[in-house]
């Protein structure tokens, strides 16, 4: 039986391996150490683990900005999928995000990821057209 508890910085490892197994999933230098542990110091108690025993099984970072709420690479270790761990995952950020007053929440989905696609239109969320997103370095 799988256990949510927060994501701590002493998880990352276990979370990159996930990340790196999980189709769809996009990486990059901010998700380097230092830049997750960033993200956890300016989001406390947001984000998410699932875990069986030691293991990490899945995953979600969450966090916000004041004003709306963000959630990113959530995952769940294939063996464990068809389990609602994610929308466990998912409800366990919303309700954190809804205790700090935030409304609204987005997720960035790559628009070829199918699975993560299929999930979040299968939970209830929206897709929303007619927004680009632009980036740019700093």
């Amino acid at each position: 039986m799988e256990t949510l508890r927060e994501l701590l910085i002493e998880d990352y490892e276990q979370c990159m391996e996930l990340w790196g197994n999980t189709e769809g999933m996009a990486l990059s230098d901010a998700d380097s150490k230092e830049s997750i542990y960033r993200y956890l110091v300016r989001n406390p108690g947001m984000s998410f683990v699932a875990t069986e025993g030691d293991r990490v099984i899945g995953t979600i970072l969450c966090g916000h900005d004041g004003r709306r709420g963000y959630i990113y690479h959530v995952a769940v270790d294939t063996a464990y999928r068809g389990r609602a761990i994610g929308q466990k995952l998912a409800k366990a950020g919303l309700d954190k995000l809804r205790e700090e007053g935030i409304a609204k929440c987005h997720i960035m989905v790559i628009e070829e990821n199918e699975i993560g696609n299929y999930f979040w239109a299968k939970s209830g969320w929206s897709r929303r057209d007619g927004i680009l997103l632009y980036s740019s370095n700093t």
